[in-house]
């Protein structure tokens, strides 16, 4: 007779016991890695505490640390003094901020199924930055408890208009950046405002405004670290319901969830995460962006990671690593002295524009692009559109007659006259030879940016693409920095050509990393707002680092400015005008096939991708010619062509010239503002675009949700 054996004798499997096995391995597998992570972390600490501009080694810190010292003549107060006073709570700030932005960004990117949501991407952290300079630049006296509240309410605010905006948590990637990133653009342009109108007032913050970890002592890094203890273990309580909320909307709340609760609670502890941050450090990029992406990553060899409770634990030391580490190596790279200078969240911004455009050039497209406006606008006839660009024409002359007039003073079409023959007032001729160049600048670079933004927009097929979004600008305002920064006196040749070379070296990144088998808009849009990012940081490491005296005018030149600006500094853009125009004419056929699709080009046989590429090297050219005249000016190109689109129709034998005429009117009025507003002060042109356009961009991307 058979012997029947049990399951106890292992020849069946147990499903108990299985279970069991696997809970513990998990267990195992997720304690390894939070200890692995904890001890890269101590490491990284104790190799950051022995970096120091006192000369006081390992040694001594660790003697200092331990009460070993077998004399306190020999180091003993000096080094405890910079162990307590200095060293750590550097260390310290760096941890809190690294766990309280990898949290935050764990959060969002769970909360929206989006692995490019980051408080840098949601403008929280813009948001948080300017509620600051709000406060600091009108002398508004609050407790030091508040000062974080005020953090947390402008970073609230913005990330509830940028998911407003998108369209909620869930939206597509491309329209969220995109909403963030116009959000983030527009509280960057009233931030600079502040920082150029109150100067003594915000002395401090530009530098604190990349970022910094620098601490007069512990004071704030122990007044938050039980803020950042409390919310991280809340966030840790909300792991179940993240978990099933990634299964989709629908599948969480089958299970239970409740949506809309969920959502508000994490949003609120993630925008508390990061204006705690902002409060301790300022804004820190992409901390937020790198430590889930990284943590996701690691999920794929551990997969205990992808749980909440133990992700969550995990970005928080992975945030803390990252900022520990990208610290130390600045200081490492350049000297402890030198580090005190340079923000520590240029390092960071940096790995996070790297990140970003990995994820973006990893994207799949979900299917054929989507056709800008400009293949969908009201069909006009000629007649409104010949109506239209002579109308544009007569308001043009007429506001750069009365930009010709406007500044402290106001003077009549009479001294112009008197001007033009040579036999005016010194102090007329004087204003006037000031001013002509500033106009002049003005219509030629507004001009330039307009036609450049058309061209973008129709390649892009995307009506919310324009240069800065693309890095032209970006790359553009980089080379001629480095070139300002580096050669004392250098030309206008010299400038004109580095803003040159800067915005080409930019757009053939871009162009080229988002190749991959062909050209996706959305990837293109995504990799240029990386590449974005990672100039901007880089331009300020440069600003930074430039004569203190000099501060101020890059400043303002990289806001946008035609202040100072000759007639050697209209005459580039002008020529590369002169060879575009012809070229926009006879590309208007292929533009109007380029905003439909990527198919009907090629059943008409035009060489699509040929054509794109000459119509994208022409727009960044034009951008880094304007650029190099009145500095890095934003919007012009997004605002002229939906709003020529909007008055002339869809055809880009219509659009162009009504594009240049609009970009060249708004660049001239709003430098006439600038000069006038607030004078003898002046206020750049670029932000008073941008705190136009920024709005303006807004109601494009909030009209077209549906």
């Amino acid at each position: 007779m058979p012997t029947t054996i049990s399951a106890s004798d292992g020849s069946e499997p147990n499903p108990a016991a299985t279970e069991r096995k696997a809970g513990l391995f998990s267990a195992l597998s997720a304690t390894g890695i939070l200890l692995s992570l904890v001890i890269v972390l101590a490491l990284l600490s104790a190799w950051h505490i022995t970096q120091g501009t006192s000369g006081i080694g390992f040694r001594d810190l660790f003697a200092a640390l331990t009460g070993s010292m077998s004399s306190p003549a020999e180091v003993g107060p000096s080094a405890r003094d910079v162990l307590i006073g200095s060293r750590l709570p550097r260390v310290g700030a760096g941890i809190l901020v690294g766990v309280a932005l990898g949290v935050a960004g764990a959060l969002f990117q769970s909360l929206a199924r989006n692995p490019l949501a980051s408080p840098d991407t949601l403008a929280v952290t813009g948001g948080s930055y300017f509620a600051v300079t709000v406060v600091t630049a009108f002398g508004i006296a609050i407790p030091v408890w508040a000062s974080g509240g005020v953090a947390f309410l402008g970073g609230l605010l913005a990330a509830a208009l940028v998911l407003g905006l998108a369209g909620g948590a869930a939206s597509s990637t491309t329209r969220l950046v995109l909403a963030g990133t116009a959000t983030a653009l527009a509280l960057q342009a009233g931030t600079s405002t502040l920082l150029i109108l109150f100067q003594e007032e915000t002395t401090s913050l530009y530098s604190w405004g990349s970022g910094t970890l620098n601490q007069l002592d512990g004071t704030a890094a122990i007044r938050s670290i039980p803020v950042i203890t409390i919310i991280v273990a809340a966030a840790i309580l909300l792991s179940r319901r993240l978990d099933l909320l990634s299964l989709g909307d629908d599948a969480a709340s089958v299970l239970g969830v409740p949506i809309r609760s969920t959502r508000a609670i994490g949003i609120l502890l993630a925008v508390t995460l990061t204006a705690t941050a902002v409060t301790l450090a300022g804004p820190i990029g992409f901390v937020g962006l790198c430590a889930p992406v990284i943590a996701r990553l690691l999920a794929r060899l551990v997969p205990a990671l992808g749980r909440h409770a133990v992700m969550i634990p995990a970005t928080a030391l992975i945030g803390a690593i990252i900022v520990i580490l990208a610290d130390a190596v600045l200081r490492a790279i350049v000297g402890a002295t030198e580090a005190i200078t340079l923000p520590s969240g240029v390092t960071t911004t940096v790995l996070g524009a790297i990140v970003l455009v990995l994820l973006a050039r990893s994207m799949r497209s979900s299917g054929p692009a989507q056709a800008t406006s400009a293949a969908r606008s009201r069909v006009h006839g000629p007649r409104r559109a010949v109506l239209v660009i002579v109308l544009g024409t007569v308001v043009l002359i007429v506001g750069a007659v009365l930009s010709l007039l406007s500044g402290e003073r106001f003077y009549l079409l009479g001294d112009v006259m008197l001007w033009m023959q040579d036999q005016a007032a010194p102090v007329i001729s004087f204003a006037f030879d000031s001013r002509a160049p500033r106009v002049a600048a003005a219509l030629a670079a507004g001009a330039a940016l307009g036609l450049s933004g058309t061209f973008v927009q129709a390649s892009a097929r995307n009506p919310l693409a324009e240069p800065g979004l693309l890095g032209i600008t970006g790359g553009a305002g980089l080379g001629a920095v480095i070139v300002i920064t580096l050669v004392p006196g250098a030309t206008v040749v010299l400038i004109s050509s580095a803003g040159v070379a800067g915005a080409l070296v930019a757009f053939a990144i871009v162009y080229g990393l988002s190749w991959r088998g062909g050209m996706n808009t959305d990837r293109l849009v995504l990799i240029g707002i990386g590449m974005w990012f990672g100039f901007t940081a880089l331009t300020t490491l440069f600003l930074v680092r430039a004569n203190p005296w000099d501060t101020p005018a890059l400043f303002t030149w990289l806001s946008g400015s035609t202040y100072g600006r000759v007639w050697a500094d209209v005459a580039p853009v002008a020529l590369v005008l002169l060879a575009a125009i012809p070229l926009a004419f006879v590309w208007t056929r292929e533009l109007d096939l380029l905003a439909l699709d990527d198919d009907t080009p090629r059943l008409v046989g035009v060489p699509r991708e040929p054509v794109r590429l000459g119509v994208l090297i022409t727009a960044a050219v034009l951008a880094a010619v304007s650029v190099s005249a009145v500095g890095v000016v934003g919007f012009i190109g997004l605002v002229a062509p939906h709003a020529a689109r909007a008055l002339v129709g869809a055809q880009h034998a219509r659009v162009v010239p009504t594009a240049m005429l609009l970009g060249a009117l708004g660049l001239v009025v709003a430098d006439a503002l600038g000069r006038t507003v607030i004078a003898p002060a002046q206020i750049p042109a670029g932000l008073i675009v941008a705190l136009i356009g920024a709005p303006y961009f807004v109601y494009l991307l909030a009209r077209s949700k549906a």
